[in-house]
């Protein structure tokens, strides 16, 4: 008899655990998701849907009751109440490993205190803390919420003194801290899993390019050198050897002009950069990760066709209904996630773009241009 799976979120990450684990019912045959969304993407393709806020404790300590394990595709849960219900429930990874992760202050010093490189940053509790770290750093700098942001949507840039006020004004008293700006050459991340028995297990690290601090691209493998790509995967087998968190966990990285690598941040959760791996890969990153929380030996992570995954993202001019999208081109694999009201930049599908025998990257990149504009989002 399988398991009953608990989700914290049932956003598209949650959508594609519950499909991959309607492949295996042996060990999981049924998935409840904890969203405030009703008719979340989750629930649409099977999931019974808790309908309350990720961080509502009667609804951690419901889902937990209906549970025999419990994992989640955001970050926002309360890693308090999760850990008061770890006697009852299995929950991977551990609330422990959530909390560091969640505060972006303690990732940082978590990840320092475990020699890996990471940008310098200080905690910021008053305006005269942001002056001397700018007086330290140097502008431009990072002021950033060290809880509940992603999407870049936590972050400041600062660029000058006179930016300084609108900075802190703009975070309305959030716990703070500031981070050295990383003039990278290119952003990458490799997909990471560890399960319960210790097995680590690396993807090839993969190429990110943004739009708005918003992922939109994602090209596997990376156009790095042999010497980056080996040593993103060492600092990444690092990271999960430390974490000890079973689960798979998303690693984004800068390259510096001189090509260092930097951590910027963790996701302990599958992750966007990883969609490439439902076509690219024997084993992707949805079913990996349940392998792994599960205590299974881990898939193959073996880059079999160099993939491109593209975003689609909603207009920045309008929300609303819009018309449905279909996409029909050879080896391109479209992925919507079912939400019918478009927001400015809200994520709503992917599509992978899967080389043929040969195909070079730069040849699966002019196809992306030709297929950008079949993705348009437009209102009804």
């Amino acid at each position: 008899m399988g398991k009953i799976l608990g989700i914290i979120g049932g956003g598209q990450l949650g959508m594609m655990i519950t499909e991959a684990a309607q492949k295996i019912p042996e060990h999981i045959y049924k998935v409840i998701v904890l969203d405030p969304t009703e008719n979340c993407p989750a629930s649409q393709v099977g999931a019974e849907q808790i309908i309350a806020d990720y961080k509502d404790k009667n609804a951690i300590i419901e889902l937990a009751k209906k549970s025999d394990i419990i994992t989640y595709e955001i970050e926002s849960g309360d890693s308090e109440v999760l850990k008061s219900v770890e006697k009852n429930t299995e929950i991977n990874p551990s609330p422990e490993t959530l909390k560091i992760i969640q505060d972006k202050f303690l990732q940082k010093s978590f990840l320092l205190q475990n020699n890996l490189p990471v940008p310098e940053f200080i905690k910021i509790e008053t305006i005269l803390d942001l002056e001397q770290g700018l007086k330290k750093f140097g502008y431009p700098a990072l002021l950033k919420a060290r809880r509940d942001a992603y999407d870049g949507r936590g972050n400041f840039k600062i660029n000058s003194s006179e930016q300084i006020q609108n900075a802190l004004d703009y975070f309305d008293k959030q716990n703070l801290m500031l981070e050295k700006f990383i003039p990278f050459k290119m952003e990458v991340s490799v997909i990471g899993a560890r399960n319960t028995k210790g097995q680590i297990k690396i993807y090839p690290v993969v190429e990110n390019i943004h739009e708005d601090n918003i992922l939109r691209e994602t090209i596997a493998p990376a156009r790095v050198s042999e010497k980056v790509a080996k040593r993103t995967e060492e600092i990444a087998k690092t990271t999960m050897g430390v974490l000890k968190g079973a689960g798979v966990f998303g690693i984004e990285m800068f390259v510096t002009q001189n090509d260092e690598i930097i951590i910027n941040e963790i996701a302990p959760r599958v992750h966007n950069s990883g969609h490439h791996t439902l076509q690219s890969s024997d084993t992707s990153q949805f079913e990996q990760h349940l392998k792994a929380i599960l205590g299974l030996d881990l898939g193959s992570t073996d880059l079999k066709h160099p993939t491109i995954m593209y975003n689609i993202l909603g207009p920045k001019n309008f929300e609303g209904e819009y018309k449905p999208i279909d996409l029909l081109a050879e080896n391109c694999f479209l992925k919507m996630y079912g939400k019918k009201i478009t927001k400015p930049l809200r994520k709503l599908g992917h599509f992978n773009l899967v080389g043929k025998e040969g195909e070079t990257t730069e040849q699966l990149l002019k196809k992306l241009e030709t297929l950008k504009d079949k993705v348009t989002v437009n209102s009804i």
